[in-house]
């Protein structure tokens, strides 16, 4: 069928229902960011493939919400669907819940698949359906009764994060959960996100393609956790473990059921943003609900020393891969024949030759020209393209050791490159730079450093319209909260640097048609001095791959950029040299002289 006809069907079931508007947004039941196949309604509905955005469909209009990574590719998936582009935040372009306001009837009605609608937002859309008498109906997935052949859920195997790699037992985990618990007068605490559930049972699995997580839902109380999931993704020795720690075992689907049963004079902590809403209305109306952010979300946000270490390995692991790979790619180009695809299977093979790799920890971008003006650009056998000398080549990719989840990206010039390709490359650099470098005092968040990336490009009345960075989970979620870089403030709002956060540092520039740049490593938070004003903190680069000399143009850059770029690159040969052949060390040390 096409969009037009799979609309055709929607709007067939909305009447049925009587639905004014339906809302598809991009997620699971657990409020993940990457979803499984079978969690892809709004890419069966719309045809846009980005991972994040929502479709609100009414009786004669058709509209996707889409974040700035992803308006030149949406605009493409979208020609001929009849689905109108929404660009989020920009100028006459209104919000979501502005648009249900403005556009639902006296009386009419905003339907929605309650298990993929945060708790949050489904009460927002609630208020909205009050306000003109109407009402939410919630307990229909229409795209599940339009959408013929639709993919199964996952029932890949679980297994268990050996304490070697986790750095903590589950045990200390969930005394550290109960605690907060207490703390905040809480009896009951339900878990549906996938990342939080996995960390606190150290348990990772394969139902979401390149995320090692498991679908499962979990309610932790004072003795005892019950884990809702396919038993049959557990083996023997994941039960045991399990149930040394009080784990008891419930299908998948039980806990809708479950929650009903919960006494009233029980208190249950839920996080507004990442419950779904149709379980929040299961949960009995003279239950407390004690409204907070799940611990867990800043618990694994900051790396325990084990974790640390770990990733230090990961990370170099993929750093000597990277050089290998560039110093192929730089060698290769234009003598053979390789192309998007075949150049991002290249740098897997180097990773795969370090150890320990269980496979990419996202779907990788590897773009080349025009294509690296699309920030999350996915190359397909329609799309592929070999790689040619004269304009630039852009890999942000990241690997899954069991030491942990890497993402990292390069732009390289592939031969001779336009000066204004230098001329972005360059600014690019000196906004990751600034950023890389940052001393600031404790209690500043991403927010308050955001500008120290994007200066280079502000002076010069350019941007990227995207954030500038995120948390990094171990063998979890690769965009993790609550830490990132970005300049809006929003109620969502980066969380306080702490030491032991890892983020991203990745910049960019992005021109439609022709290039695009982007630079990105990852920084350890760390604690320097204290003295009379605080303490203060600085980011460590735990990245060390080479900047790409052959792409700089050096006379734009500020004598600090200078200084800063030949610290790092000096920092690179000492890191990855003793890795490397005699070959390879000459090549390193070509791409990391001073400039």
């Amino acid at each position: 069928m096409s969009i037009q006809e799979r609309l055709l069907k929607l709007r067939e079931r909305m009447r049925d229902n009587e639905i004014d508007i339906y809302i598809v947004p991009t997620a699971d039941f657990h409020q993940t960011e990457y979803v499984g196949e079978y969690f892809k309604a709004r890419k069966y509905i719309t045809n846009f493939s980005g991972s994040a955005g929502t479709a609100v469909i009414t009786a004669d209009e058709a509209k996707l919400w889409v974040d700035g990574r992803y308006f030149i590719q949406a605009a493409k998936q979208l020609e001929g669907t009849t689905v109108e582009l929404m660009k989020i935040n920009e100028p006459k372009v209104p919000t979501i819940e502005k648009y249900l306001a403005d556009t639902l009837k006296e009386g009419g009605n905003i339907g929605f698949d309650g298990r993929v609608v945060a708790m949050g937002t489904g009460i927002s859309y609630e208020k909205i359906a009050a306000e003109k008498k109407g009402k939410l109906v919630y307990q229909y997935d229409l795209i599940d009764e339009i959408w013929e052949e639709r993919p199964a859920l996952s029932q890949e195997p679980a297994w268990i994060l050996e304490q070697s790699y986790a750095g903590e037992t589950t045990a200390d985990k969930l005394s550290r959960i109960r605690t907060f618990m207490k703390e905040n007068g809480a009896d009951l605490h339900i878990l549906t996100t996938l990342d939080d559930i996995c960390w606190t049972l150290n348990m990772r699995g394969n139902d979401i393609e390149f995320f090692p997580l498991v679908l499962s839902y979990a309610i932790i109380t004072r003795e005892q956790v019950k884990l809702y999931i396919d038993e049959s993704k557990l083996d023997k020795e994941a039960k045991a473990e399990f149930a040394k720690d009080g784990v008891i075992l419930r299908p998948y689907f039980e806990i809708y059921e479950d929650v009903k049963s919960i006494a009233k004079e029980e208190a249950v902590l839920v996080d507004p943003a990442r419950l779904n809403y149709a379980l929040y209305r299961n949960i009995p109306e003279d239950v407390k609900k004690v409204e907070k952010c799940n611990p867990e979300v800043l618990f694994k946000a900051v790396k325990n020393p084990v974790e640390i270490e770990n990733i230090r390995k990961a990370q170099l692991k993929d750093s000597v891969a990277h050089v290998r790979f560039m110093k192929w790619l730089k060698e290769n180009v234009g003598k053979i024949r390789i192309t998007e695809i075949s150049a991002s299977e290249k740098l897997d093979q180097f990773r795969e030759e370090m150890g320990n790799f269980i496979r990419p920890s996202f779907e990788p971008i590897s773009s080349y020209g025009e294509h690296c003006a699309l920030m999350h650009y996915t190359s397909s056998p329609e799309t592929d393209v070999e790689l040619k000398e004269g304009t630039v080549f852009l890999t942000d990719t990241g690997a899954g050791f069991y030491e942990g989840s890497t993402d990292i990206t390069r732009t390289y010039a592939l031969g001779e490159i336009p000066d204004i390709m230098k001329e972005h490359f360059t600014l690019v650099l000196m906004g990751h730079m600034g950023l890389a470098n940052a001393k600031f005092l404790h209690g500043c968040t991403g927010i308050n450093l955001d500008m120290m990336a994007r200066k280079p490009l502000w002076d010069r009345e350019l941007d990227f319209k995207c954030g500038t960075g995120h948390g990094m989970g171990y063998l979890l979620s690769i965009h993790e909260p609550p830490a990132g870089f970005g300049w809006r403030q929003s109620a969502g709002a980066p969380a306080v640097l702490e030491e032991g956060m890892i983020l991203t540092d990745e910049p960019g520039i992005y021109i439609e048609g022709s290039h695009g740049v982007r630079l990105e490593n990852e920084l350890l938070v760390c604690k320097g001095k204290e003295n009379e004003y605080g303490q203060f903190m600085y980011f460590e680069p735990i990245t060390y791959i080479p900047m790409d000399l052959d792409a700089i143009k050096a006379e734009m850059l500020p004598e600090e950029t200078r200084r800063q770029l030949n610290v790092y690159h000096e920092t690179v040969y000492e890191k990855i040299s003793p890795y490397l052949d005699n070959e390879e060390k000459e090549w390193l040390k070509r791409y990391t002289r001073a400039v």
